[in-house]
């Protein structure tokens, strides 16, 4: 884990905060929106580049926790996500298309992080990583419209052509890159080693545009922060419960039961960000729910981890 890594909450936290404060100046205030989408566009083509897409393969290895993982990354999380947003978010559109994205994108890094941390199957969750990425970039868009079609937010050519652009058009040149490389595996090396503190520094500058923009946004629905968080807290209770229970039913090790919580829990903030960005520009309060749930979801992984540790420490003593 790099500095970067370490620091992410705080990193998302002052991009919020210098936007906000920058946006007060009406020169960068009018002019920050235009930064947005080549940032998100550099973000999502390095993170690609760092997958292992050529690896998929080995997901097929381990069939039982492949489509254990699959099923409830992206069958019952879908489901449990429309149910939390329809109790507590209803009645308010752009909070519930948000807090849908957010939830039905699994994790394609982080989660490895706190993986390791809490002694699970880090191969076994590197292996599922691949798959996670296809999956959610394939049917987010399937999501958005079974979940949120009737919301009148959602424009089905808007949706497509930002799809295109933030998430397919990086996937390919990162495919493509990659063949590039092919044969140059120390140059690959080297260059994924060198980009990888970038995709957060972009993601960060560009919250700091968003914010530039739309901080005001924020600053006049402060009370709504807290509407967005109940239903976060419960997503994660829930489905952490939901893991751990079926990792017994399977009768999974502590490390692959470790590993199946983890990528079932972790959710992937920037490409939803990216997305909502792009298909949704004149629905801001969309996106504050993708910036504020990394806000939550890191410090509560850190805290998951050391359960999982304190549990297993107790099952051997």
């Amino acid at each position: 884990m790099n500095l970067f890594e370490k620091l992410y909450t705080l990193i998302i936290f002052s991009a919020v905060m210098i936007g906000i404060g920058i946006g007060q100046v009406e020169l960068i205030r009018t002019n920050a929106e235009s930064f947005i989408v080549p940032l998100l566009v550099a973000m999502i083509y390095i993170t690609f580049l760092q997958i292992p897409i050529e690896e998929i393969k080995k997901a097929f290895k381990n069939i039982k926790f492949t489509y254990t993982s699959v099923i409830i990354n992206f069958v019952w999380t879908p489901i449990l996500a429309w149910l939390l947003a329809m109790i507590f978010l209803g009645n308010n559109p752009a909070l519930y298309i948000g807090f849908i994205m957010l939830m039905v994108t699994p994790c394609t890094d982080w989660y490895l992080i706190f993986t390791g941390i809490a002694k699970g199957n880090v191969a076994l969750s590197t292996a599922i990583l691949p798959l996670n990425l296809i999956l959610q970039v394939i049917l987010l868009p399937l999501y958005l419209l079974i979940f949120g079609g009737t919301t009148g937010v959602i424009e089905l050519g808007f949706l497509v052509e930002s799809i295109l652009i933030v998430l397919f058009i990086p996937l390919v040149l990162a495919v493509l890159t990659k063949l590039f490389l092919k044969n140059k595996q120390q140059l690959s090396e080297s260059l994924i080693s060198n980009l990888s503190v970038f995709p957060i520094i972009f993601l960060g500058l560009a919250i700091v545009a968003m914010f530039a923009t739309q901080g005001q946004l924020l600053l006049d629905n402060l009370d709504l922060l807290w509407l967005i968080t109940l239903p976060l807290l419960l997503f994660f209770v829930i489905n952490f419960i939901v893991g751990q229970k079926v990792g017994h039913v399977m009768k999974y090790s502590y490390s692959d039961r470790t590993s199946l919580s983890l990528t079932t829990l972790a959710r992937n903030s920037p490409i939803a960000l990216a997305i909502a960005m792009t298909a949704f520009p004149d629905q801001p309060l969309i996106a504050l729910v993708l910036v504020i749930g990394p806000l939550l979801e890191l410090p509560i992984l850190a805290i998951i981890t050391q359960l999982l540790l304190f549990f297993n420490k107790s099952k051997n003593q």
